[in-house]
């Protein structure tokens, strides 16, 4: 009997962008004991001293083994063990090697996951982060400052230098994705946005999306629609885009998220506990818009699983 090859999810975006935030819920979904997840960013070629002393970015292809990341991913793509390797954010130096075998599905989340073509060519699905920069760079100040040990003063240094990179090297991938999501704030009538985000999935035709039709609510009247499917153009081809309020009612959120897990195939008891789960802080807090994109990508993966 011919073995099943794992399946592979790539997520990029810029810094910040909530990459290891939308894999992490997946692997919770789909199960770990299913799911290797693993960062590209771990591929450069220089600590942190050498790159300051190259005047070099960690967001430039120069500055990354993407040849060895390439490889890699077609190792992990027919099932085989690699040894990746490991940078300390901390320290800003490398640790040792990690031996990574792949599982049932194999989730990629980087800064420069679709810089080749060879590359891409690697995932069964693509998704790139894409949310409102005002967003991405509070993200940021509160991950690198709390988590990575930066001043507020470094953060934006940081942030000054990176700008023209990521224009030219990180940012141009979202074109290739098969899914773009943009997460961003959801003004009330009195232009406050408490925090609510709302999420557009832009849905390219290079996948199979599912039929949208039993989720929407058609209902007329209906002040505010919670859900909608809407035609749209990106990077000037036609593209679906399915918009999803942050201010959807828990019972329709989680209504829905049951139809998309009752869609899965082999879910094997699935629940919508914990699904859209992100920490504010030392707070855990719940984003049904990200618990809809996050279980809608496991759609895809079981779909991918079908099709392999």
């Amino acid at each position: 009997m011919q073995r099943t090859r794992p399946i592979l999810l790539g997520i990029v975006g810029d810094s910040a962008a909530g990459k290891t935030t939308i894999s992490a819920g997946i692997e919770k979904i789909l199960g770990p004991e299913r799911v290797t997840n693993l960062c590209s960013d771990d591929y450069h070629k220089y600590n942190r001293t050498q790159r300051a002393e190259k005047n070099i970015s960690a967001l430039h292809p120069d500055c990354n083994h993407i040849d060895i990341m390439q490889h890699n991913f077609y190792q992990l793509r027919r099932g085989e063990a690699i040894l990746k390797p490991v940078y300390n954010h901390s320290t800003g130096d490398f640790d040792p090697p990690v031996y990574v075998e792949p599982k049932e599905f194999v989730i990629i989340e980087g800064l420069l996951g679709f810089s080749t073509k060879k590359m891409r060519d690697a995932f069964d699905v693509k998704i790139y982060l894409d949310p409102e920069e005002e967003l991405r760079v509070d993200w940021k100040y509160k991950r690198d400052t709390i988590k990575r040990g930066y001043t507020r003063e470094e953060v934006q240094a940081s942030l000054e230098r990176r700008t023209e990179i990521s224009a030219n090297f990180i940012r141009p991938q979202r074109k290739f994705a098969d899914i773009v999501c943009n997460f961003h704030q959801a003004e009330n009538e009195n232009g406050e946005t408490n925090g609510i985000l709302n999420t557009n999935l832009i849905l390219r035709p290079t996948i199979p999306h599912p039929d949208f039709a039993e989720f929407i609510d058609h209902r007329p009247g209906t002040k505010e629609k919670c859900l909608s499917l809407t035609l749209g153009r990106d990077e000037g081809l036609p593209v679906d885009i399915l918009k999803i309020t942050g201010t959807i009612k828990p019972v329709t959120a989680e209504t829905l998220m049951d139809i998309i897990i009752d869609h899965l195939e082999t879910a094997r008891g699935l629940t919508t506990e914990g699904v859209g789960a992100y920490m504010a802080g030392d707070e855990e807090k719940i984003s049904y818009p990200l618990g809809i994109m996050q279980l809608l990508t496991c759609f895809h993966l079981m779909n991918a699983k079908l099709d392999n």
